[in-house]
């Protein structure tokens, strides 16, 4: 077997010749599911508090706490605005959740999404330099069940401390009137990532998709396998870039999304599919299989698979099909038996297979655009125009049905989400502070930069290579076991 690299860029080259495309599948996501939890053991989780300012002797501490500091309380007392330049707030981020819907694993109990919101807080500061604090809050009421008052109470009060509010993994449909609520009333940008940021990237996969398959937008019949949050607010940003609501249909665990759909219609939580139900699917079409014949595109935001999307789906879809399939974390079918079924392009969520459509790709630049710009919100045209750059920043000659969005690795296309985002604030005139064109985009690429720096002088230990073998080697016993049953 051969030596796993530190970079893990070898992983797949490490699995047994004799494996299957669906058991090396398999075997990365154990390998990285147990690797983390290791990981996270040996490190105590990944965040952690550093000073920005120095300590050059003892009186120090009498410029940076008291007496020195009051002259900053009192500054702030008659002038709120200049909390954001006396302090850090206005490149704070409070990633809160409920840990209601922590990625593919439902409810995990308030601290169950600690290792997620550390990680929105991780990509946030070496992807963009804008720094993030984890709030994961219990707001269960006297029968153990979420309460989304308690979570826009909690976020209203805590907001004088931060410069913007990423929601994250917040139950369906509490999720909506949370996030409508606050993004209204609070002081201060409130995004949520699991639907803005997953639509905005979604779309942004989508355009140079059809870049490739050389269709218009508008003409395109569509289906969305699954209907909460993610996919409502898809839907939302596709009508609103040109598709036509009646070319698409929406589906949940109860059929099609339609006009006749009174259990929808009768729970007021559920208003934002109601109007999905009176704008698309005008044949009130309820099965899956009739509604994928001719379908030029399918975005799965449904439940893990890798057997909830059937490839008889794909095989009845038009001339080249365009497969989203981003539940994580195992996608609803692999990207390989999509490929079989006839897909043009294949995207999930995750970073192992080609076209990752992560919403890390976006919410990096699209916060430090806000945070730069002093944004009083995030609205749904700064969300378009960061797609818009995202797909754009892939040239047409480097377009191909395996590359469709811009890698992680790429830095600079997080300078590039910025400045759209920033220049699409100044236009709608949600700004507090204005740049020339260009500006946002060079402050962004040299933060980023020094932060880069900054992490290679803190000489973070690497983790012992025999501990990732170990793992490895683990994770292939048990994939042979399977394999020989």
């Amino acid at each position: 077997m051969k030596k796993l690299l530190l970079s893990l860029e070898n992983l797949d080259d490490c699995f047994p010749s004799e494996f299957t495309p669906e058991q090396i599948a398999k075997g990365k996501t154990l390998f990285y599911k147990q690797l983390s939890l290791e990981l996270h053991k040996y490190y105590s989780g990944k965040m952690q508090t550093l000073p920005k300012a120095g300590i050059w002797g003892f009186n120090w501490f009498n410029v940076w706490y008291t007496p020195g500091v009051s002259s900053v309380s009192t500054s702030i007392r008659e002038d709120i605005a200049t909390s954001f330049d006396l302090s850090n707030r206005g490149n704070l981020v409070a990633v809160v959740s409920d840990s209601t819907r922590v990625l593919g694993d439902g409810d995990c109990g308030a601290s169950g999404g600690l290792g997620v919101m550390e990680g929105k807080a991780l990509l946030m500061k070496y992807l963009a330099d804008v720094d993030a604090v984890p709030l994961c809050i219990n707001n269960r009421d006297k029968d153990g069940k979420p309460d989304p008052e308690k979570l826009i109470d909690f976020v209203k009060m805590v907001s004088p401390s931060f410069g913007a509010i990423n929601l994250e993994d917040i139950s369906h449909p509490n999720c909506y009137r949370v996030l409508d609520e606050l993004r209204e009333n609070c002081e201060i940008p409130v995004w949520h990532d699991d639907a803005q940021g997953t639509a905005c990237v979604i779309l942004a996969g989508i355009i140079n998709s059809l870049r490739l398959a050389e269709k218009r937008l508008s003409d395109c019949k569509i289906v969305l396998l699954g209907s909460g949050a993610s996919n409502t607010c898809v839907s939302r940003f596709l009508i609103l870039s040109g598709a036509n609501p009646k070319n698409i249909t929406l589906f949940n665990s109860k059929g099609g999304l339609h006009k006749n759909r009174t259990d929808i219609q009768q729970d007021k939580r559920l208003y934002q599919q109601w109007e999905l139900c009176q704008s698309t699917n005008p044949l009130c079409i309820n099965d899956i299989p009739t509604a994928m014949k001719d379908a030029d595109i399918l975005i799965a935001l449904s439940t893990p698979g890798p057997d909830v999307v059937k490839p008889d789906w794909i095989q009845v879809m038009n001339k080249k099909p365009i497969v989203f399939v981003c539940a994580n974390p195992i996608p609803e079918i692999y990207p390989y038996s999509a490929k079989e079924a006839g897909a043009f392009i294949v995207a999930t969520g995750r970073g192992d297979f080609p076209n990752q459509v992560n919403n890390s790709l976006g919410f990096p630049g699209i916060l430090k655009g806000t945070l730069l710009t002093r944004a009083s919100k995030i609205t749904d045209g700064m969300a378009i125009a960061a797609a818009k750059a995202l797909a754009y920043f892939v040239p047409q000659s480097s377009l191909n049905p395996d590359y469709i969005l811009p890698l992680m690795t790429e830095e600079a296309v997080f300078a590039e989400v910025a400045e759209a985002v920033a220049q699409q604030a100044i236009k709608e005139g949600v700004q507090k502070i204005n740049f020339e064109p260009g500006e946002v985009k060079d402050i962004t690429l040299s933060q980023i930069s020094n932060t880069r720096s900054l992490i290679e002088k803190l000489e973070i230990q690497e983790p012992p290579i025999e501990m990732l073998q170990n793992v490895l080697e683990r994770v292939i016993d048990i994939v042979n076991y399977a394999r020989i049953q």
